[in-house]
């Protein structure tokens, strides 16, 4: 039946936009503009580098070994102050006519390969113009891909696509602007036979946090507005521009993300989102009735103070009603924590959907913060769990313990989450996504159709 679901689609006015074949459900599910994908893509993420495990302090050119390879930086260096636009802690800062280039090459693929880099102006500067340049003969020649870019004084996600080749080196050269400089952010290149596949794909790789798919088929591309791919460190999300909440959050926990670090508490707007979206801030929830509920847990990112502050961006909050919140799923994430503590890792998917939930001032309450955020109806996770190990995908099996769990957003709720205990697939005709997409359809009708009752 899963197989079919995959290939049921509707060729709509002569556009490419597909919608899936629904499966019967009670609940209407929210619009994404998303597309299900099966587990069999051939797109795959050829490099990510995000910036922070390197350090260069100076302008003069030089190289820094980071994690994909090393890279030479010429007038640039990699900043982390409070002006530095970036995701996480630390960026590429670039002045003058500066570059940042790979000193390896990069394998390529088939069909198309699409380049994503996040860029914007360091502090108050004025814009600057930039290009992203390739070469196939180890930096012997290059060529300019797409069009000249211009930063903005925001976080932005630039889209480049090239037909595929065996092997290239990239380079991102600041064309103007003089002294005015600019920052470079998360890197991504993914190669495939799918075009219009973002960089945010499952790598395949151990701890992935969207190492079980992408359920939307989120896209890191501001035309995706309603499924917005956000790739960062500590989780990945899509973000619903009109309900100014996550679809969805994933994210993996195992033993060494659970530290001492002291929960932060420094609520606040998520600046990487796109220039012009509305940005939630850390008061707008104020008065409504509900919490500031997180979609990863504070008490899941443990490890450092970083990554326990990165679970505040506003961007992973969702309003929850407050014994929800504080009690029913409460309990819930200190029982996955404990399966951790036990000597097993998870791979757990979050999110709500629907409108309208029940908070402390009693009522059904549709939007609040001016009618900007959009309160759902259900709230629903999704956890899978291993024995500590290696090489976690092919470790899933039938056996293999999957909860799920989707509770009303309501404050009358039970507190014990596992009478809400339901199936994925129930999940999934509420949403429409499609869930644990990395598996086998077979195997994803095996677990998903089941009820937990450990």
């Amino acid at each position: 039946m899963k197989q079919f679901m995959r290939h049921c689609f509707v060729l709509c006015l002569g556009s490419i936009l597909f919608a899936a074949c629904k499966k019967e459900a009670t609940i209407q599910p929210q619009e994404v503009n998303s597309t299900r994908v099966s587990a069999n893509t051939e797109s795959v993420v050829r490099l990510s580098e995000d910036f922070e495990s390197g350090t260069k302090t100076a302008y003069a050119v030089g190289s820094v070994t980071l994690t994909s390879g090393s890279w030479t930086l010429d007038d640039a260096l990699i900043g982390n102050l409070t002006a530095d636009l970036k995701n996480g802690t630390k960026s590429v800062r670039i002045r003058n006519t500066g570059a940042l280039t790979t000193n390896f090459n990069i394998t390529g693929g088939t069909g198309t390969l699409t380049i994503t880099v996040k860029h914007g102006t360091y502090g108050s500067d004025g814009n600057s113009d930039w290009q992203l340049v390739t070469s196939t003969d180890n930096g012997q020649t290059w060529q300019q891909q797409g069009n000249t870019v211009t930063t903005a004084p925001s976080l932005q996600t630039a889209t480049f696509t090239m037909p595929a080749v065996a092997s290239f080196r990239l380079s991102i050269r600041k064309t103007s602007g003089g002294s005015n400089r600019i920052n470079i952010d998360d890197i991504a290149v993914a190669a495939g036979d799918t075009t219009g596949t973002d960089p945010g794909q499952p790598t395949g790789n151990d701890d992935d946090n969207m190492l079980m798919g992408n359920p939307s088929n989120a896209l890191a591309d501001v035309s995706a507005e309603n499924n917005y791919l956000m790739v960062k460190t500590y989780y990945t999300l899509s973000y619903n521009r009109s309900r100014a909440t996550p679809n969805w959050v994933s994210w993996h926990i195992q033993s060494s993300d659970l530290g001492s670090a002291t929960r932060s508490n420094d609520f606040r707007a998520d600046n990487t989102l796109p220039a012009g979206w509305y940005q939630v801030q850390n008061t707008s929830y104020t008065g409504s009735g509900f919490d500031r509920g997180h979609n990863c847990p504070s008490a899941d990112r443990t490890s450092t103070s970083t990554a326990n502050s990165a679970t505040f961006l506003m961007s992973n909050m969702m309003p929850q009603a407050p014994n929800n919140n504080q009690q029913t799923w409460g309990n819930l994430e200190n029982y996955t924590r404990s399966l951790v503590n036990a000597g097993n890792e998870v791979y757990v998917i979050c999110g709500s959907y629907g409108q309208g939930g029940t908070g402390s001032q009693g009522g059904v309450t549709y939007t609040i913060d001016n009618g900007n955020v959009t309160v759902p109806s259900n709230i629903w996770k999704v956890v899978v769990v291993l024995p500590n190990g290696n090489n976690d995908l092919s470790r899933v099996n039938g056996s293999t313990r999957v909860i799920a769990v989707n509770t009303p957003n309501i404050n009358s709720i039970n507190t014990d989450w596992k009478q809400y205990r339901t199936t994925v697939r129930d999940i999934e005709n509420a949403t429409g996504y499609n869930l644990l997409s990395a598996l086998r359809p077979s195997l994803q009708d095996s677990l998903e159709t089941k009820i937990d009752t450990q």
